[in-house]
């Protein structure tokens, strides 16, 4: 099956503000199948936008899909749903009308993104890999029991919705003593290759989440934490996300993060993110106020991206939150969380055998890599607050004819299209303003 699939046609109405919508459904593994499901939504006049591909949750044969299109209303929204219903299985809208947010306010050509804190949910059942899923080469693939287990926690993910607290995971003597392996071995090696903002946090962690070697920390507790110190929170998720989502979540400052361990069996390898990972390598730098605005300048700049932008944009993420490196000193260190979760990359990234070079995210964003092996070419950051200054310029030369903002208020995005919204924008930044000069008189 393939991937993805686009499919770009006219609105059959053209005097109506299409709605963005995406459906999901499943159907059997048999000829015919797919175009059935297709000829239906065609026979309705519906302007497809992409088609997504996904082994499906419902048997081990079938597929799920996830299909973009215009739509005059949300009748007719209801409509292509109702004449999937005979053809295909567990038929929900899990964008647009009737279930995210509506963007039609926006250009026709703009890709739907989340609006309000709440359309989050609708990425749940949206994992391009990994999470139940194992690849063959998987430390884990052939062990049943460890199989079962992480299904059993990829359901806490699946079933998690915005507002509640994440469930706990009492983690077994297995789990645990592979974490320890892993906690011992890279917290010997944070003193002289973590960037300081990471090493300030790290023994916050330890006093306030529960962080050490006999206990993995739980989501929730740690979430908390982050939201005291910089407003991100965490979000379960049951495995790897597209590009796109996962960075629109960066927009709200909340980071999608596993629960599931690697293998025990090699403890000290894994082939894709997992909870030590997350908390040892991302959670202590989301703590930290600098590194916490250029994360979510990045998740901003992602919200209606053209498919190329956010291929730069995940470019640029995975060469900084990922694998960047800063200057501190006469020194360089770590800061990313790829480097920090591993010991061996971590050691590699500063030695005199990478090639070095500036952090300018036009060059960034075109610069290859390799997944499956060290990275030949690392990016050095003077600052955080640099690197985000340089992402925002860096925004600004992206194609969307529109600007956006974070409403922490509202738990919001909203569109800064019109005169009157930039208005009360520039009205609540006076606010803003007028409490900091009187701030800096009383300190004077």
């Amino acid at each position: 099956m393939s991937a993805a699939a686009n499919h770009l046609h006219k609105c059959a109405d053209t005097s109506v503000t299409p709605v963005k919508t995406t459906i999901h459904f499943s159907i059997t593994d048999k000829v015919g199948a797919l175009d059935d499901c297709l000829a239906a939504i065609k026979a309705m006049h519906i302007s497809l936008t992409r088609i997504e591909s996904r082994p499906s949750k419902t048997a081990d044969w079938d597929y799920d899909f996830f299909v973009d299109f215009n739509a005059v209303d949300a009748e007719q929204v209801r409509q292509v749903a109702k004449s999937l219903e005979p053809l295909a299985k567990q038929v929900h809208v899990v964008g647009g009308t009737g279930g995210a947010s509506v963007s039609s306010d926006l250009p026709e050509s703009t890709p739907w993104f989340p609006r309000k804190m709440i359309d989050l949910d609708t990425f749940a059942d949206k994992v391009l890999e990994m999470g139940e899923e194992l690849d063959s080469d998987h430390p884990g693939a052939k062990d049943a029991v460890y199989r079962a287990r992480r299904a059993e926690i990829t359901k806490i993910a699946k079933t998690f919705k915005t507002g509640q607290p994440i469930p706990h995971v009492e983690y077994t003597e297995t789990e645990i003593k592979t974490w320890a392996a892993v906690f011992e071995k890279l917290t010997g090696m944070f003193p002289t290759h973590a960037c300081r903002e990471h090493q300030h946090v790290f023994p916050l962690l330890i006093q306030n989440c529960g962080y050490g070697p006999h206990q993995i920390p739980q989501l929730d507790v740690v979430s908390k934490f982050l939201k005291d110190c910089t407003g991100f929170t965490l979000r379960p998720v049951m495995g790897l996300l597209t590009s796109r989502d996962f960075l629109n979540g960066l927009a709200f400052r909340v980071f999608h993060s596993t629960q599931y361990i690697r293998h025990h069996s090699r403890p000290l390898y894994t082939p894709e993110p997992d909870v030590c990972h997350e908390l040892l390598g991302h959670v202590p730098l989301f703590a930290n106020p600098d590194f916490a605005d250029f994360s979510q300048e990045i998740g901003l700049a992602s919200l209606g991206a053209s498919d190329e932008d956010i291929e730069r944009l995940a470019t640029i993420y995975w060469f900084t939150v990922e694998f960047g490196i800063c200057r501190q000193g006469d020194q360089i260190r770590a800061y990313g969380a790829g480097l920090l979760s591993s010991f061996g990359e971590l050691e590699y990234c500063l030695s005199d055998k990478p090639e070095i070079r500036a952090f300018e995210p036009a060059k960034v964003a075109q610069q290859k890599y390799p997944i499956t092996e060290y990275q030949p070419v690392y990016f050095v950051a003077e600052s955080f607050k640099d690197a985000q200054m340089r992402v925002r310029e860096f925004a600004n030369s992206c194609d969307r004819p529109f600007s956006v903002r974070y409403n922490a208020y509202t738990e919001s995005i909203e569109i800064l299209d019109s005169k009157d919204k930039v208005i009360r924008y520039a009205q609540s930044i006076k606010t803003d303003m007028l409490t900091l000069v009187d701030a800096l008189q009383k300190l004077a």
